[in-house]
């Protein structure tokens, strides 16, 4: 017999595939409406007629529509996931530590280079530039997962670097399962994607409650104490407006991010 807590989770499993395909559709349609663009533009240069094409009240509606449905998935734009992941710099035998320092204090991530070479090594790349300095962490859900969600520069979750990285490391929590998941433990740190194989970019949540996912999304890290209690911290004080799933109400800013060798 299936208790009120495993349905509950069953439920949250659910929704989650279900933003996940509206947020694929939304991409493809941004897609196509970009193809439109160039199009247009195109015929505007040939025939020499002054003229503009701009989104209709469909594509406005789709695009707040996949920043309404977050979930430990991200959903670039159309001029995302073009260019090529970083080249390889990092030691892959080594440990690293990424440092977030946040206006709700400062979270430690232990990264093993080992496990998640290709995530470690976006990280590294993205932090040396300032990439996550000054952005948000803009999704926060207290009820059926338990995580917040950073790591996007347009704070709404369809931002990305402009490339993708290849998922790593999906059999550290083990077998999925006879409803598919695997639980990611409190204080685990995993990369958000699409919902599709091979698109992570710079998202990635942090688990501050044992939450039960697929297997699919690459757990590269673990917050320090000091971190996880902070997080928790955050989440106790829920989402803005009282909802289960939205902007956190103690608004969290990543002021600074850093990856070092450990």
């Amino acid at each position: 017999m299936v208790s009120s807590d495993q349905r509950r989770r069953q439920l949250a499993r659910e929704k989650f595939e279900r933003q996940q395909q509206r947020r694929e559709e939304a991409r493809r349609k941004t897609r196509r409406l970009a193809v439109i663009i160039v199009s247009a533009v195109a015929v505007v240069a040939v025939i020499g007629a002054g003229a503009y094409v701009s989104r209709d009240g469909d594509d406005t509606k789709d695009s707040a529509d996949a920043a309404a449905s977050e979930s430990p998935s991200a959903s670039p734009s159309a001029s995302e996931s073009k260019a090529p992941e970083p080249a390889m710099k990092i030691d892959k035998k080594a440990k690293y530590s990424m440092s977030l320092k946040t206006s709700q204090g400062d979270i430690a991530i232990a990264m093993d280079a080992a496990k998640t070479p290709h995530t470690t090594n976006s990280f590294k790349a993205l932090a040396d530039k300032g990439y996550f300095d000054s952005t948000k962490c803009h999704r926060l859900t207290t009820e059926g997962i338990f995580v917040l969600q950073c790591g996007d520069p347009k704070g709404d979750g369809t931002g990305g670097p402009g490339y993708t990285i290849p998922d790593e490391n999906l059999t550290a929590l083990g077998k999925a399962g006879d409803d598919g998941s695997v639980t990611y433990p409190a204080g685990s740190v995993a990369m958000a994607n699409t919902g599709q194989p091979g698109t992570g970019g710079s998202q990635f949540f942090l688990v501050y409650k044992d939450t039960k996912l697929p297997p699919s999304y690459t757990p590269f890290g673990t917050m320090d104490d000091a971190g996880l209690k902070a997080v928790k911290k955050i989440a106790a004080a829920g989402v803005t407006g009282g909802a289960a799933d939205g902007a956190p109400k103690k608004a969290v800013t990543v002021e600074k991010a850093t990856v070092d060798k450990a």
